[in-house]
């Protein structure tokens, strides 16, 4: 299979590969997404098969309008979901709620009966969403577990020959995957942190929890990324909480084979020595967060042993960056 790079000037083709039960890749401000058609179960199946994602864990349906998810989500919680999607939406905030009996196939809801919806801030797949007439599919447009795609370059190594077409719209803005907050719980609680953190949350609909653990192999996960891998380059990541210790923690890897990356603020980079392989997270968090899955990506090869990565402190502002980096990490932080 030929995958097409299509620009705006070819979106009815973008609707025309989604007629016809075709995947194609969208923009968003947060990442790439993989499309297909949110009411045909055969062709949600093959997003699972491209991206080799296991088939519990569920998809976040994108919508045109909030209007689109009331033809599937239980009414029962349109006013609180209301307020967040008028404040919020487009954005990167995914809402879960439960769903109409039989409106939403198993191979979307991973088997639950909630279902996870988002309106993306992003004009051309917004379009591409009211022209298809109907929700798409949408998990990032990546190999299951890897980082996930910020340009159209990326969804093509990782996809390529597997899926139709992909719609580029140039980087994306955010850089990392949407808040996803679920409301059928007792208390609203975050289950992904994005760029909509708790405290905006809050000043829309009162209380909030947190809610990121890792589920266990028995349970089914609400939101993605709260069971399986994420996040991952081939090369270990090593988190660098102390920018002081970047020396030492170049010095230790530089003992073992391989080439060594570095991830960090350019404030930190013209600290280092300049035979490393470099990648700039630009100069504070919000950049950090927008660079970060491009940056695993363009460090990592086959000669890359080791990517170290620059750490921020605990703050609102960096929960989603610390909550990708840790992942694709594994936790892994270096002790001096």
């Amino acid at each position: 299979m030929e995958t097409e790079i299509l620009k705006s000037d070819r979106l009815s083709e973008a609707v025309d590969f989604l007629a016809d039960g075709k995947l194609v890749a969208f923009p968003t401000e947060t990442v790439y997404g993989l499309g297909a058609d949110a009411t045909r179960p055969d062709i949600v199946k093959d997003v699972y098969a491209a991206k080799g994602r296991p088939s519990d864990n569920p998809l976040i349906v994108h919508v045109d309008s909030p209007a689109m998810v009331w033809e599937y989500a239980d009414t029962k919680y349109k006013p609180l979901a209301e307020k967040l999607m008028n404040k919020f939406w487009p954005g990167p905030l995914t809402i879960i709620m439960p769903i109409q009996p039989g409106k939403l196939s198993k191979e979307v809801t991973g088997g639950l009966t909630t279902a996870a919806f988002r309106m993306p801030n992003n004009s051309l797949t917004l379009k591409l969403i009211k022209e298809f007439g109907k929700p798409i599919v949408g998990p990032s447009a990546n190999t299951s577990g890897k980082p996930s795609p910020t340009e159209a370059k990326h969804v093509y190594h990782d996809l390529k020959g597997k899926i139709s077409a992909i719609l580029d719209d140039g980087p994306t803005v955010i850089g990392v995957e949407s808040t996803v907050i679920d409301l059928s719980a007792e208390i609203p609680t975050i289950l992904r942190p994005g760029m909509i953190d708790s405290d905006q949350l809050e000043e829309v609909i009162g209380t909030v929890r947190s809610d990121h653990h890792k589920v266990t192999d028995s349970e089914v996960p609400k939101a993605p990324g709260m069971k399986y891998k994420h996040y991952a380059p081939n090369a270990q990541v090593i988190i660098i909480d102390d920018p002081k210790d970047f020396k030492n923690a170049l010095s230790e890897c530089c003992e073992q084979t391989g080439r060594i990356g570095i991830l960090a603020t350019d404030e930190i980079l013209e600290q280092l020595p300049d035979n490393f392989h470099k990648f700039s997270l630009g100069t504070d968090i919000y950049s950090a967060s927008k660079h970060l899955f491009a940056g695993l990506r363009a460090l990592d090869d086959d000669k890359t042993a080791f990517i170290l990565a620059q750490g921020f402190p605990d703050d609102a502002h960096g929960e989603a960056y610390r909550n990708r980096l840790n992942k694709s990490a594994g936790q892994q932080h270096y002790k001096n």
